[in-house]
């Protein structure tokens, strides 16, 4: 017997056939004897739908407020999936964040786990029922309501394994597993077995959507053997796992790509010491968060050009920030723009094997892609492109690495 905790997100429950679907899934892991807490989202759509709600009704909300409304989408469903079950002879009962309870922060829209108290659960598994957790929310320490942000039933989910010691954290969504890079620009894409957290992490940071950051750190974090399925089709999906399982790792993993990137050049500034240091600090105070950073020095020598990227829905904010402050920082000019994505190679093997950047870099050559700035970490490599060569920079990479499906 196994404890088994199973995540289903807003496709997968999007109306009563589908949380029928769910049911059912879950009943076949209670036959075999398994333990099961099931995380849900709220059904597709209605969360979008609920914030609306709140902004057409005051777009200077209160956040605690905001909280209480959104965090209502998951509750339909955790109460519609517990009946269901229970409709179908499967002990069961739904549990809202506050009643486990999930312990917050009280940063609304943004909470962060602190604490998760299991005797509830644990009380219900001993019991033989299943646990249907209301995911996305939780509760703070003056009892409000909060939610955790967008992907936050991920974090629940993982984070409940984490506290429950479960054997493994299943993860279903539409698609039946994580890939090479995305199928719909790479036909040969391969679906993977396995991947590493560290992997992971790099491909939900740099764009892949398969599964939220938050949760793959907490994954790490915790050793959570986790893994991506499908909740549509009865296929094995891919575990997210510690490296020591993965017996021969191959150099790189997958090709990772972000669009919602934009581009920042502050021309002219001082090269004197602290200046660079007083460029990024308005953008702090803005809440902006700097990505990939290079600097060139002017023809001169004694002025230098910096290049940031930013995400794209920062933009305003950003230069707002910067403009705000060039008297004080002193620079020429100010250049942006949104149309550029950046491209990753992600792979633990780039540990130990040199070579993958150049080969980057060679192969966007050979494509006549020019690349405007690069960033590198233990296990990525990646750079800033046009946006109209994002298609033909992903299929060149995923083949001179050797990651196409053989025919």
């Amino acid at each position: 017997m196994a404890r088994i905790v199973k995540k289903f997100g807003g496709t997968s429950v999007g109306d009563l056939d589908r949380i029928r679907n769910v049911a059912t899934r879950v009943a076949k892991a209670v036959e075999e004897g398994h333990e099961v807490v099931v995380v849900v989202s709220a059904m597709s759509g209605v969360t979008n739908q609920l914030v609306d709600y709140c902004r057409t009704a005051a777009m200077m909300h209160d956040a605690r407020e905001y909280d209480t409304v959104v965090a209502a989408g998951e509750q339909i469903t955790s109460g519609l999936l517990a009946i269901t079950l229970q409709d179908m002879g499967v002990p069961a009962r739904s549990f809202l964040g506050w009643q486990i309870p999930m312990i917050t922060n009280n940063v609304h829209g943004a909470a962060r786990i602190e604490e998760i108290k299991t005797e509830k659960l644990e009380e219900c598994l001993k019991g033989g029922r299943v646990a249907v957790v209301a995911g996305f929310q939780g509760i703070a320490e003056d009892n409000r309501i909060t939610t955790l942000g967008r992907g936050g039933s991920d974090t629940t989910a993982v984070a409940i394994a984490a506290a429950l010691e479960a054997d493994q954290c299943d993860i279903y969504t539409d698609v039946d597993g994580i890939y090479t890079t995305d199928p719909r620009i790479v036909p040969k894409a391969r679906k993977l077995d396995k991947i590493t957290y560290e992997e992971m992490l790099e491909m939900a940071s740099l764009g892949a959507k398969v599964l939220q950051t938050r949760s793959v750190a907490l994954a790490m974090k915790y050793g959570v053997r986790t893994q991506v399925l499908s909740s549509f089709e009865d296929l094995p999906g891919t575990l997210v796992v510690g490296e020591e399982e993965i017996v021969e790792q191959e150099v790189v993993s997958g090709i990772a790509y972000a669009k919602s990137e934009a581009k920042v050049t502050v021309v002219g500034l001082s090269d004197s010491p602290g200046k660079v240091s007083n460029l990024f600090a308005p953008l702090a105070d803005a809440n902006v968060n700097v990505d990939m950073i290079v600097q060139s020095a002017s023809d001169n020598g004694k002025a230098t050009d910096v290049t940031f990227t930013i995400p794209e829905d920062d933009l305003l904010r950003a230069i707002k920030a910067l403009e705000e402050s060039q008297e004080t920082l002193g620079y020429k000019d100010l250049i942006s723009t949104d149309n550029v994505v950046k491209v990753s190679v992600v792979g633990v093997g780039m540990k130990s094997h040199a070579g993958v950047a150049r080969k980057m870099f060679d192969t966007l050559a050979e494509k006549g892609i020019n690349i405007q700035v690069i960033s590198t970490s233990e296990i990525k490599t990646s750079v800033l492109i046009d946006a109209e060569y994002t298609e033909l920079a992903v299929r060149a990479l995923h083949t001179a690495y050797g990651l196409d499906a053989a025919e």
